[in-house]
């Protein structure tokens, strides 16, 4: 039985675990929570646990929320965790560290038009910078293409999102940081995700009106159907 994910109409915390759960290979369905739960997220959102999205859902029976557990379970099931627990917690660490570049950027590129995208992209812009010196320093440290080995887990996806996201408020952002560029085309060059990457909706008209290209048809971001 395949697992599901359970999400919304935009690129920000169900976007990490899709790249895992394509580079793992393991089969998944996407869901909207409206078709998932035959209802508005208004009305839903008390049924979920920790009332927030995304949710794995296994063996249409178990609910796992939070994007970073649901990534812990995906490495596990796919033999790919890392077992030494000086290695773990570092890999750790990197995820911790990318996933708290989710606020402000996810919700600024997915929702922010006008005067309020510029003013929080240029708010956030010195400490997205901070954050890009560390995971570039983190990336230096070793001979390896990604930040433990040479095999990418959650910490490498988390990272690869955030990274990637952010060249929607300005597409030269990762221009002096040309580690983090090869890192980006490293992901990139992985066939399952090239796969991915080519086929998931496109986000587009960031800062004026963000929408997702879902078959062909642009549907505005957003937790709601319509």
């Amino acid at each position: 039985m395949p697992l599901k994910l359970v999400y919304f109409k935009m690129r920000a915390l169900a976007e990490a675990p899709q790249l895992l759960l394509h580079y793992t290979g393991l089969e998944y369905q996407y869901q909207m929570s409206w078709d998932y739960y035959d209802k508005a997220w208004a009305e839903a959102k008390s049924l979920v646990p920790f009332k927030q999205l995304p949710m794995l859902v296994i063996d249409d029976q178990h609910e796992i929320c939070q994007s970073v557990a649901i990534m812990k379970y995906v490495e596990i099931q796919a033999g790919i965790n890392i077992t030494n627990p000086v290695e773990a917690a570092k890999a750790d660490a990197i995820l911790q560290s990318a996933q708290e570049l989710f606020f402000p950027l996810n919700p600024t590129v997915n929702f922010a038009v006008g005067d309020d995208f510029t003013n929080k992209r240029d708010e956030m812009m010195p400490a997205l910078i901070s954050r890009f010196e560390d995971l570039d320093r983190a990336l230096k440290m070793n001979n390896e293409t990604f930040f433990i080995d040479q095999t990418p887990r959650a910490c490498e996806f988390a990272t690869f999102h955030h990274l990637d996201l952010s060249k929607k408020l300005d597409s030269t952002i990762l221009n002096k940081f040309p580690r983090l560029e090869k890192f980006l085309e490293d992901i990139m060059s992985i066939d399952s995700i090239k796969l991915y990457l080519d086929s998931r909706p496109e986000l587009v008209d960031v800062s004026v009106e963000p929408k997702l290209v879902i078959d062909g048809v642009p549907h505005p971001t957003g937790v709601n159907k319509t």
